[in-house]
């Protein structure tokens, strides 16, 4: 009898653990949400047919611009302001070294955890990735953008104004185009490794986080994908500084641009090209994506493997003036989100409710029947995927210090913080000073009527209940 009762108990975990949903996380960087499911002319039919088997949110926000707070913030569920991380040479562990992570939760839940690609940050911080997080050793998580070359015996590079502009990327430069094959960059790689992965940890429930360079500078795609686009065919560039915004909102493009002291004006040729290249870096991208998703597809556990796909924050291809990240306008905060849940889920729908990243942590725990660990800042998804409600929260936050890379300044300390506030109508910012908290300049945009944010509206009179309630709800967020 106690053997049967054993074998009973061997059983019903199994089963248990069979039916526990596998998660394949997929994040880009540097990406806005430039795919043509959200009427990009971006050619992405490979996400777009995720997103028609799943739920696009097109209200997501990061909760700050750069790569190391907002991967940070998203992989702990905690905000920039509880990590007390805001730039990228510090690691999340440094402050706090017992949080937990989203993949170290999963792991905890006996999940196989695997990492193939950049998910934490890389390069600044002394410690290279998160190893307590993973089942495996990282693959491909810590290295350079600048170094991304090809591997591969190289051609002749093909008509560019700005391969030898020394722009940011001195070493190789900011554009290329070589008819090379997809492996020959890092995102060709990190496909083949995943789908390798992919063959190991099926039979098992694992959460494989596929972490992909691209769209990032260098734009550098293979050939192919740059001959997707007609250059003279795409959208013009809007380079106008928004009327009436304060100069701490900007900053100096220095990670495309350069040293401010060394810039030059960026030519309406260049820019075109820059523009032409992050799409082609976004179609290569898909297309690695394609590979994983086909992969899954014949893997036999695609019907029951969550997939999610965003971005750690948005980017500027010249629009303000800017080029990169590092600010508080919608081009950076921005994000795509899609997620397709593999019982119950949302198909083939988009949703307006507001989201943020810091709110992944707690919808991935609930949509697999984890529990939620203490802590977390974030608000769970799952009822919007399983299209049961149709908002969950009023607002999204995204946050940004001055100097923009203020670790890189002497003293270290930023000067001013940015917090911004995006309603389901207006975004608005409050630029505080760091050690006093007093506000010194102040953004209002209309962001839904004016997508491009425009004008700020800060001192006009007929938006005055729109201000009252953002700034109410930002300051319940963010007190000063």
């Amino acid at each position: 009898m106690q053997r049967l009762l054993l074998l009973f108990l061997f059983a019903a975990s199994s089963l248990a653990a069979v039916d526990r949903p596998n998660v394949l996380f997929i994040m880009a960087d540097d990406f806005r949400p430039e795919l043509g499911c959200y009427g990009s002319p971006a050619l992405t039919p490979h996400l777009d047919r995720l997103a028609a088997q799943g739920l696009r949110f097109d209200r997501a926000y990061c909760q700050q611009a750069v790569c190391n707070p907002s991967r940070s913030s998203l992989l702990t569920g905690r905000r920039p302001d509880s990590l007390r991380i805001w730039n990228n040479s510090v690691h999340f562990r440094e402050p706090n070294p017992e949080v937990t992570t989203l993949p170290g939760w999963f792991k905890q839940h006996d999940y196989t955890t695997r990492c193939v690609g950049k998910i934490f940050h890389n390069w600044h911080t002394a410690v290279k990735g998160d190893r307590p997080s993973w089942s495996a050793d990282e693959y491909l998580h810590y290295a350079n953008h600048g170094n991304d070359t090809p591997q591969v015996p190289l051609p002749l590079p093909t008509n560019l104004a700005t391969l030898n502009q020394n722009r940011g990327y001195r070493e190789n430069g900011l554009c290329e185009c070589r008819d090379v094959p997809d492996e020959a960059y890092y995102d060709g790689r990190v496909a083949a490794e995943a789908i390798r992965v992919l063959t190991e940890v099926k039979d098992q429930p694992f959460f494989l986080a596929v972490g992909f360079w691209k769209p990032h500078a260098p734009f550098n795609a293979p050939k192919k994908y740059w001959d997707l686009y007609d250059r003279a065919q795409l959208p013009a560039l809007d380079a106008r500084r928004p009327q009436g915004a304060p100069d701490m909102a900007f900053h100096q493009s220095t990670e495309i641009l350069g040293p401010p002291a060394k810039q030059t004006p960026v030519s309406n040729e260049q820019a075109a090209e820059m523009r032409h290249g992050y799409l082609a870096n976004i179609s290569y991208m898909d297309a690695q994506i394609g590979k994983v998703l086909d992969a899954l597809a014949q893997s036999g556990v695609a019907e029951r493997t969550l997939i999610v796909f965003f971005a750690d924050h948005g980017y500027h291809v010249g629009e303000h003036g800017l080029w990169g990240k590092t600010s508080n306008f919608e081009f950076d905060a921005h994000v795509p989100l899609l997620i397709r849940a593999p019982q119950g889920g949302v198909q083939g729908k988009a949703t307006p409710a507001l989201a943020e990243l810091v709110d992944l942590f707690p919808t991935l725990a609930e949509l697999c029947g984890l529990p939620q660990p203490a802590g977390l800042d974030g608000t769970s998804l799952a009822s919007l995927v399983r299209g049961e409600k149709s908002a969950v929260k009023a607002a999204a936050y995204t946050q940004h210090p001055r100097p923009a890379y203020y670790d890189r300044e002497p003293g270290g300390q930023p000067k001013t913080m940015g917090y911004s506030v995006r309603t389901d109508q207006v975004r608005y910012t409050e630029w505080r000073d760091w050690k006093t908290k007093e506000v010194v300049a102040r953004e209002l945009y209309l962001t839904e009527r004016d997508p491009a944010e425009t004008i700020n509206q800060i001192n006009s009179t007929n938006h005055s209940l729109d201000l009252a309630k953002a700034e109410k709800l930002l300051l319940e967020k963010f007190p000063r």
